[in-house]
């Protein structure tokens, strides 16, 4: 192939295509190419406004009820700009876009497929619903693979906790698991199914593909949560008010730093979750998850920030009745316990939100950009000759911003 194929353009292109086969976490979430940047191109810190859906209740009376419809809107950050560094001499002009791909395209890509997969698993903490036990590996006692119904059992069970907060069985979930428990789940389920194709499948590739209605996918950076350091004997301090997004607590060690950290999950006696569609209690304690670092005062009580909020009635109601005095707080998991957070997502969950940067062809410097809306990824390769050592300096970058939109419609499997 000749070097005057290797343009800035075609390598741009190749590393799209690259950073798409790369890419595992972020493939299943939501992911929209904001274009109206492109004109003059965004900078970091832009925002996005995206509109949530709205929520209604049914009403049984004869008589009209009418209810009013509230536009709501979440503002996504475009806070994250990443990029790769790259030094290229001008003989690395003359290889082939495949050799040049192998060499240095292809384990650059990786690392920022890596990247941008890490940051759209660290929105792990945002989710409240949770399954498993911490300090374990799914589908593993003792590190051996368990029977097959056993293996099933708890990521059966976050599906499970799915369909009660009414995620859709639509063909858009997924399981992202870490290498431990992809090994253990694979093993323990090979012999299960009778689909050839599908045993074929798990033993070529070595993961589980579709199974129980989930698309199920390694991912070496799933994030792993550190629970706080915790002490005493917490209790709600006082009934909350109603929708609110913290309440006072009592009982904990006194005058302690982080009793609990961001991304613990706790339950409240007698507080059940409801089904957002029915607002029936499902049976199961309401869990809640720490959104900011809590200390400890002098009399061992502080205000816990939580989601999802108090909601005891409404379109919006969240639990079965609010928590009440002296109701006991039961943190997931033991102080300063370690566990990989495996998740259970539907595509609309998370949404990853790509914009165009800004040109810099206007400052002398070479550039070239690619969008793909399929991926919903825009990239940006500038390069730049330095006439001290004539190699050519180059950068790939990406603008973007992720948010977790819809915390009900994402479940953490603790192991």
């Amino acid at each position: 192939m000749s070097n005057t194929l290797l343009t800035l353009g075609g390598i741009t292109r190749r590393c799209m295509m690259v950073l798409e086969n790369n890419l595992v976490a972020a493939k299943f979430v939501t992911r929209e190419y904001q274009d109206q940047f492109a004109r003059s191109g965004a900078k970091i810190g832009a925002p996005l406004r995206v509109r949530l859906p709205n929520r209604y209740v049914v009403t049984k009376a004869v008589g009209l009820v009418e209810q009013d419809s509230v536009e709501e809107y979440a503002t996504l950050t475009v806070d994250k700009q990443h990029h790769v560094g790259l030094t290229f001499t001008q003989q690395d002009y003359t290889l082939s876009i495949d050799d040049f791909s192998e060499r240095y395209i292809q384990p650059a890509m990786a690392e920022l497929a890596n990247d941008i997969d890490q940051t759209v698993l660290a929105e792990y903490w945002n989710f409240y619903n949770s399954v498993g036990t911490p300090g374990t590996t799914p589908a593993s006692a003792g590190g051996v693979p368990v029977s097959a119904a056993l293996a099933l059992f708890t990521y059966g069970s976050a599906m499970a906790k799915g369909d009660y907060e009414a995620m859709a069985r639509d063909g858009q979930r997924s399981m992202i698991i870490e290498p431990t428990a992809n090994v253990m789940l694979t093993s323990a389920l090979s012999g299960l199914f009778h689909a050839t194709t599908e045993v074929e499948e798990q033993y070529r590739t070595g993961t589980m593909g579709l199974a129980i209605g989930a698309k199920f996918s390694m991912d070496q950076n799933v994030a792993t949560h550190v629970v706080g350091p915790l002490g005493g004997t917490p209790l709600v301090d006082g009934v909350p008010t109603e929708a609110a997004s913290s309440f006072l607590s009592k009982g904990w060690t006194a005058l302690a730093a982080s009793r609990l950290v961001r991304g613990d999950v706790f339950t409240i006696a007698n507080v059940y979750a409801v089904n957002p569609r029915t607002r029936l209690s499902t049976g199961q304690l309401r869990q809640f998850v720490v959104t900011a670092n809590f200390s400890s005062g002098a009399g061992g009580g502080g205000t816990i920030s939580i989601d999802p909020p108090l909601i005891s009635s409404g379109a919006k109601q969240t639990i079965s009745a609010l928590p009440a005095d002296s109701a006991a707080i039961t943190v997931l998991g033991a102080a300063g316990l370690s566990t990989p957070q495996n998740l259970l997502l539907h595509k609309d969950a998370i949404t990853l939100a790509c914009v165009d940067l800004e040109d810099p062809s206007p400052y002398g410097v070479k550039a070239s950009r690619v969008s793909s809306k399929k991926l919903g990824i825009s990239m940006l390769m500038a390069q730049q000759y330095d006439i001290n050592d004539t190699n050519i300096r180059t950068r790939v970058d990406v603008l973007f911003g992720v948010k977790t939109l819809r915390p009900s419609l994402g479940v953490r499997i603790f192991g």
